[in-house]
């Protein structure tokens, strides 16, 4: 008998916009957490001009706060496979970034 071995394929996926997914939410803040082989990460949206007031403040050599209140967009949760290959992808997409700005002629 033949052992049966990982294989990556490509396919085409679309996804349909379900009514909560069909508007793109800003975010600017993310964690990512682990319990039980299931990985959960959460997109946030911090103000910016709270963002830079701490910055400021942290410049000029004073205690930033303890703690900063921000709005939760949005939780995924997958499982460890799953967030792998999500970092797989995402390391694809930034290095075919770098290579496409690294090819724009400078002006």
């Amino acid at each position: 008998m033949s052992e049966a071995k990982d294989k990556t394929i490509a396919l085409n996926v679309r996804l349909k916009p379900s009514e909560s997914s069909a508007h793109p939410r800003a975010t600017n803040y993310t964690n990512v957490g682990v319990a039980q082989r299931i990985a959960y990460l959460d997109f946030g949206f911090i103000e910016p001009a709270l963002l830079a007031a701490v910055a400021k403040t942290a410049k000029e050599g004073q205690a930033a706060p303890k703690c900063l209140e921000g709005s939760l967009v949005t939780r995924v949760a997958m499982g460890v496979d799953v967030l792998a290959r999500l970092h797989q992808r995402i390391q694809q997409v930034l290095v075919g970034l770098r290579d496409a700005r690294q090819l724009k002629p400078k002006t």
